[in-house]
């Protein structure tokens, strides 16, 4: 069974686009140890049965809001195949700020570019097929109310499943630079990570040098108790000459 997960900012279209591929085959709980609502539901495509988790709607993964820090744990702890991130087309740039989030967490990413219609009618312009080349990830035009597109994104779902370990292999195009100052100390603290087989096994290397480069605290203290002394020390001086670059 392909496992996915549904992700985007709040009102983008989501849950209606998940309601319309699971239909009546979705059940309604709460996220472990939240009372957040969890819908999870299948679907069958192509002879394949996928299962849809709908996470709560969130501007980032930087867990200073409780949707945000369940959004994060789930696909850091269940670890499904695929990330299907919902964009609104009619509002893509600030949308965009989530899915380069994603692509740091380096898991396979399909994008449903939903509201296709309300782009089109606003005059705004998307070449879907250029934005897939940008991001290194397939791209779908969506229209969620009247389910156009949602074949092909079950299709891009499928596919993306069946390629996922050769393309986690690769080197991934839509990985964002974040430029001569920092690049280099996020290398070296993923040079780190990768030397941890348990941090490595419990996040994306890269995703998990950023953020400990950003200071996030919760990180730092999930952490804490994996990683060693002399790890945590190299990480700490990396995190410094990271702050005097940028002085």
């Amino acid at each position: 069974m392909i496992q996915a997960a549904l992700i985007g900012n709040p009102n983008v279209g989501k849950t209606e686009i998940f309601n319309r591929l699971t239909g009546l085959s979705s059940k309604v709980g709460n996220f472990p140890g939240v009372t957040v609502e969890k819908k999870a539901g299948k679907l069958v495509h192509r002879e394949k049965e996928i299962e849809l988790v709908d996470l709560p709607g969130t501007y980032s993964l930087n867990a200073n809001a409780i949707d945000e820090l369940v959004a994060r744990d789930y696909i850091l702890q269940e670890r499904p195949e695929i990330i299907v991130d919902i964009v609104d087309a009619a509002n893509l740039e600030r949308n965009l700020y989530l899915t380069l989030l994603l692509l740091d967490m380096d898991f396979s990413l399909v994008i449903a570019l939903n509201r296709w219609d309300m782009a089109e009618a606003r005059g705004i312009k998307i070449n879907p097929e250029k934005l897939s080349e940008l991001l290194g990830c397939p791209v779908v035009p969506t229209v969620a109310v009247s389910g156009q597109g949602l074949d092909d994104l079950k299709d891009s779902i499928a596919k993306a499943a069946g390629a996922a370990e050769r393309e986690r292999a690769k080197e991934k195009k839509g990985v964002m630079d974040y430029g001569t100052d920092l690049e280099p100390p996020i290398g070296k603290a993923s040079d780190v990570i990768r030397q941890n087989p348990e941090l490595v096994k419990r996040c994306p290397e890269r995703w998990l040098a950023i953020r400990m480069l950003e200071g996030d605290e919760m990180i730092m203290e999930q952490t804490r108790a994996i990683l060693s002394s002399p790890e945590r020390a190299k990480i700490l001086s990396i995190i410094q000459s990271g702050e005097a670059a940028l002085r």
